[in-house]
């Protein structure tokens, strides 16, 4: 694997090999020491041009729990146009010897930029882009679905079947179009919940049914609910009448909690709004995930930095992902 950029162009079986590393790398976490030697010697770049310490702090954890070395590089503020800006970063990281950059940018596009440029040889993983794709936070979903899904031990199993329901802002929403696109590859299948305001204008191309009323959508027996934020910045867009209006007709509240089926599982990529998106009893359920997704978000993201920087050497090599002997 040369760049993580999307979900649309990941197949089924490199999906599968990221999952199925990201097992062997949860495995290690489990022990007292969580460290691998694995990525020593390598440098992994941060470049973040727009916030986000709950992202930003998983790949660091990621990366220093392979041992390899991280720098923070915080492009955010800058008045530089973003081709110059971006291209006179690359050349800044190039002649610092990255052999990874995980990027976060505003603009769609930019990580498919630095990756096809030819301003930078390192390997780059896209930790969001505008309103295009967030490739990690959908893996690290999927993971969490197939784990609730199948249990301890779930390798090589796909989501064939599972019914997946995203509820809220899917017009502005990169997790939303990561998760569309990934959870259809591995089999899921993929209802969007939003009001009519914050559905994209064209979906016919998506894989997926359209449903706008909440109660019907859970009404559907979903496997697995995920609500998305809504952003708060956008409120006075007019996208819908007031924060009470939202909660009461796409809001997860104890009522719709409720009424989900017992095995389903309750979603949410974070920051939550509280009372908003998402009540308190949904948000600290036993069906809530939200703590398991942080924790497998290191365990994926390790496997993607894996992938990325050794998983070209694995076949010279004589340990697997995990750290141990291969069994013979």
């Amino acid at each position: 694997m040369r760049h993580l950029l999307d979900t649309r162009t990941l197949t089924r079986a490199d999906a599968l090999r990221i999952l199925d590393v990201a097992e062997d790398m949860a495995d290690t976490q489990q022990r007292e020491v969580k460290k691998l030697p694995t990525l020593r010697g390598k440098t992994v770049v941060n470049l973040f041009f727009e916030d986000s310490t709950r992202t930003r702090i998983s790949f660091e954890a990621a990366a220093k729990r392979l041992s390899a070395d991280v720098i923070n590089f915080s492009a955010k503020g800058s008045s530089v146009s973003k081709g110059e800006s971006l291209q006179d970063t690359a050349q800044t990281l190039q002649a610092m010897g990255a052999d990874a950059v995980v990027i976060r940018h505003g603009a769609s596009g930019a990580p498919r930029t630095l990756a096809t440029s030819g301003w930078i040889t390192a390997g780059v993983v896209n930790a969001g882009d505008g309103t295009h794709e967030h490739p990690t936070q959908a893996l690290l979903d999927a993971f969490t679905i197939r784990k609730r899904r199948f249990g301890a031990d779930s390798r090589g199993q796909g989501l064939d079947g599972v019914k997946v329901t995203i509820v809220g802002d899917v017009l502005h929403s990169r997790v939303a179009r990561s998760n569309v696109w990934l959870l259809t590859t591995l089999g899921a299948r993929v209802t969007l919940v939003a009001p009519p305001t914050l559905v994209p204008q064209d979906v016919s191309a998506w894989p997926v049914e359209i449903v706008y009323d909440l109660d019907d959508a859970i009404a559907a027996e979903p496997d697995a609910l995920m609500m998305l934020r809504i952003q708060l910045e956008r409120m006075n867009a007019a996208y819908f009448p007031t924060e009470r209006e939202y909660s009461r007709r796409w809001g997860l509240d104890a009522r719709r909690l409720e009424a989900l089926p017992p095995a389903s599982i309750v979603m949410h990529p974070g920051p939550m709004n509280r009372g908003l998106e998402i009540s308190a009893e949904a948000a600290d359920s036993a069906r809530s995930t939200v703590l398991e997704q942080v924790a497998n978000g290191v365990s994926v993201r390790m496997a993607a930095l894996y992938l990325l920087l050794a998983g070209a050497e694995r076949d010279t090599d004589t340990t697997d992902a995990s750290g141990k002997e291969p069994t013979q």
